[in-house]
Parts: structure tokens; C-alpha cells; sequence
């Protein structure tokens, strides 16, 4: 997926959640920590490959924010662009809330 399509994904998520719960920003939480996660265990699947030997005993627990596993900036785009996307909707539809 590309990072519209992860930003797509990700409000549309949060649309759904703000729906059901009437808040924008639980949305972005589940939303944010889908995509969070996801690359986190990418990240654990290359460690592994890379630097484990291939077998998941061999990783230490910090071994998915070792920044050699996070070489390219799409890595890092596909978790930091739903997270701004979906924070900034609850931020400003919060701030239209209040007014």
C-alpha cells in the first residue's frame, strides 16, 4: 500500500470509530496504532532475517526499533502518515467542537 492509501485507511478507521463512539480521537488512537503496529512487526521480521539467523528466539526485545531495520523512508512514512493524518482530524474537529 502507499502512503494515501494508508492515510485513506486510517481515517476511514477513524470515521467509523468517530462514529461509533462520538469521538474523533479514539479513532485516531486505534487507527495510529494499527498502522504503528504493522510496521512494527515488519520491523521484527527483518530484524530477524537479518541479524537472527532467521529464528525469532535470537531477537532482543528492542530488536524492532533497531534503526538498521528502518533503512527506507517509506518504512517510517506508512506508520507517521496515518498518525498525522488521523491527529490533526481529531485536532481540528476538536477545536470546531469547542468553538
Amino acid at each position: 500500500m502507499t502512503l494515501l492509501q494508508h492515510a485513506f485507511l486510517a481515517i476511514l478507521i477513524q470515521l467509523i470509530l468517530r462514529r461509533a463512539t462520538g469521538n474523533w480521537w479514539s479513532g485516531a488512537a486505534v487507527a495510529s496504532a494499527y498502522f504503528v503496529g504493522r510496521e512494527i512487526a515488519q520491523a521484527e521480521y527483518r530484524w530477524i532475517e537479518w541479524f537472527g539467523g532467521g529464528l525469532r528466539a535470537n531477537m532482543p526485545w528492542w530488536g524492532p526499533f533497531d534503526l538498521r531495520v528502518w533503512p527506507k523512508l517509506d518504512q517510517w512514512m506508512d506508520w507517521i502518515g496515518p498518525l498525522v493524518a488521523t491527529c490533526s482530524i481529531a485536532a481540528i474537529m476538536g477545536a470546531r467542537h469547542r468553538r
